[in-house]
């Protein structure tokens, strides 16, 4: 198959592209920068320069391609504080994908997010389907809306899906928030957790990710939502005592009202209860995540590394 993937050189997708191609299929990555089309090279996929702004390259892309998955966002005005805007410019792309691809049953995969789609109970892949009021709203919602504009193109003719990610995709390398949340503990000299820590995250290491994005390629049947779960609840005490024990400080409960001041940006996610299920996915597709668990892959130390967060 012919894969056209966005957000190929990123950390996701720099596992994405060699599960693909170790599979026989052929992919095509988009590459903003020399960097990024030099290490698609290097992975053996072929390259299309652009950015997500670039419509009419996304849309000739798409045209010529036999499946798109669409992993890029613009994480970095996002980080910044314009949620907005990313969110915007992920909208546009995606309706995009939807009219190019319509009615050739042909796959469109989409990564989204967990996090706060069912608060303090464990979501399941029936969750968030229903349109909310006003969609797609303003911030975080309208990346929300925008996976349900995707589950919806299975009535114009596309195989589409979504995949939810995990807060935390993790593994060596990982540079998201569990290593951001590593080098708060490094600096502030305490590992923190926002009130008793038992709020849970799910997480998946990115490369059991990466395969589960490759099985709803290759078979995901129209408008299916989908968990790469491996954890379905991590309590986050727990990863602030790992995080103290590596870095040799103490682990201590930050009081709500403090988490904004010492968490930063952070404090947001990581005040959240959002554990999910994967136990459809797993029948649906046969998936298995094989690698280490989070608390075991936190515990292996190459977070810890000098330069590592």
């Amino acid at each position: 198959m012919r894969v056209f993937v966005t957000g190929a050189s990123g950390w996701i997708g720099s596992a994405v592209v060699p599960e693909l191609i170790g599979a026989g299929h052929q992919v095509t990555g988009l590459a903003r920068s020399d960097a990024s089309a030099a290490a698609l090279t290097a992975a053996g996929a072929q390259v299309r320069r652009g950015t997500l702004d670039d419509l009419d390259v996304l849309r000739d892309a798409a045209a010529a391609s036999d499946g798109v998955i669409h992993l890029a966002f613009k994480h970095d005005i996002a980080f910044s504080g314009d949620f907005q805007g990313a969110a915007d410019a992920d909208r546009r792309a995606v309706e995009m994908f939807g009219e190019v691809l319509a009615g050739s049953d042909r796959p469109f995969v989409l990564a989204s997010g967990l996090l706060g789609l069912a608060p303090g109970r464990v979501a399941t892949e029936r969750d968030g389907r229903e349109p909310a009021p006003g969609e797609p709203g303003e911030g975080p919602s309208v990346r929300q809306a925008t996976a349900r504009l995707t589950l919806s193109f299975a009535s114009r003719g596309v195989r589409s899906s979504v995949l939810r990610l995990p807060p935390t995709v993790y593994g060596d390398g990982d540079r998201g928030f569990l290593a951001t949340a590593v080098a708060i503990a490094r600096d502030k000299g305490v590992s923190g957790h926002i009130g008793d820590g038992s709020n849970r995250w799910p997480a998946v290491h990115r490369l059991d990710a990466a395969h589960l994005f490759r099985l709803a390629l290759e078979k995901a049947p129209a408008g299916s939502a989908l968990h790469p779960v491996a954890d379905e609840g991590v309590p986050l005490r727990a990863v602030a005592e790992v995080i103290g024990r590596h870095l040799g400080v103490p682990v201590a409960a930050i009081s709500p009202e403090d988490a904004g001041a010492h968490f930063g940006w952070l404090a947001g996610p990581l005040s959240a209860d959002s554990p999910a299920s994967s136990a459809l996915t797993r029948e649906q597709l046969d998936w298995q995540p094989t690698q280490p668990g989070l608390l075991d892959d936190l515990d292996k130390g190459h977070y810890f590394h000098t330069g590592s967060a």
